[in-house]
């Protein structure tokens, strides 16, 4: 049984501790990449981290740089992929998703090379791709608890100034809102966020956990503090089950967490079309 296992494994603690640490800033963040509407930019950011670390790893193999981690080469990756984003959006007048694309595949192609250029196994960089948090080490859990501190605390400190971001740009401008710099810290809030998830589902699935709960959590309330709590508590309540069903299944954690996600909210969807769940409107906007 998973409980008697999760009492008496230190693996499946530390697991569940990482899964609760990741969901804090996850609901948070997802929060805003909702209301924001900007999931695809995530998802283009987490598959660009992958140039990063095969650039980290293949320098750590070939050179015998012992230190460089390919979470560092994350890290660097995800939060130029951010600002690249922002700053030709905002500085060329670009459609987000063609600079989406080019910023997807760009990373995508780098890291493919590096890794083809990489002597030996690559554990580590599938631990990424695909999650295993089972592997999650002290280490880890201290680093997530720091990105977690290092999110909730920029979030407080523009929480207004990014609401209105995620409204109406045009109305935090006359407010004298510095726009081009909140949305570039949005994006790498985004990017951080997604650094940190990947430690519990992997860079390819990470995309399900950071717009599936707050997504879901949309369909409940019209506050965007409320929204935030629900889509933590979301997030967390799935990484369990998930972490428990993979456990008594042989499956793996990753993809068990981002399948019971997809069925939640797929039912949440079906029981709001039936108007099993109560009405709310049709935007978030008065949660100001």
């Amino acid at each position: 049984m998973f409980l008697e296992a999760l009492w008496n494994n230190p693996f499946l603690q530390m697991a569940l501790w990482a899964s609760l640490l990741a969901s804090v800033s996850s609901g948070i963040i997802g929060s805003f990449v909702v209301v924001k509407r900007i999931a695809f930019i995530g998802g283009s950011i987490s598959h660009s981290i992958l140039g990063g670390m095969g650039l980290c790893l293949w320098l750590q193999r070939v050179y015998g740089i012992a230190w460089l981690d390919p979470l560092w080469g994350a890290f660097g990756s995800s939060l130029l992929s951010a600002w690249l984003i922002g700053w030709i959006h905002l500085n060329y007048r670009q459609r987000e998703d063609s600079v989406i694309a080019v910023v997807w595949s760009t990373g995508m192609a780098i890291g493919v090379i590096f890794i083809s250029l990489t002597p030996g196994t690559n554990v580590e960089l599938m631990n990424f791709l695909f999650g295993n948090i089972l592997w999650v080490s002290p280490r880890d859990l201290a680093l997530l608890l720091v990105l977690d501190l290092t999110i909730l605390t920029l979030v407080a400190l523009y929480y207004r100034k990014l609401l209105a971001l995620c409204f109406d740009e045009e109305q935090a401008l006359l407010q004298g809102v510095a726009v081009k710099r909140l949305y570039l810290l949005l994006l790498s809030l985004v990017a951080l966020t997604i650094v940190l998830l990947i430690q519990v589902i992997g860079t390819i699935l990470v995309i399900a956990l950071l717009t599936i709960p707050a997504a879901m959590a949309s369909l409940f309330t019209n506050r965007l503090l409320t929204l935030m709590g629900i889509a933590s508590a979301l997030t967390a309540l799935f990484s369990v089950l998930g972490l428990g069903a993979s456990y008594e299944l042989n499956w793996p954690p990753g993809a068990t967490i981002s399948l019971i996600a997809a069925a939640a909210y797929l039912t949440a969807l079906a029981c709001k079309r039936k108007n099993w769940i109560w009405p709310r409107k049709s935007k978030l906007a008065d949660s100001r």
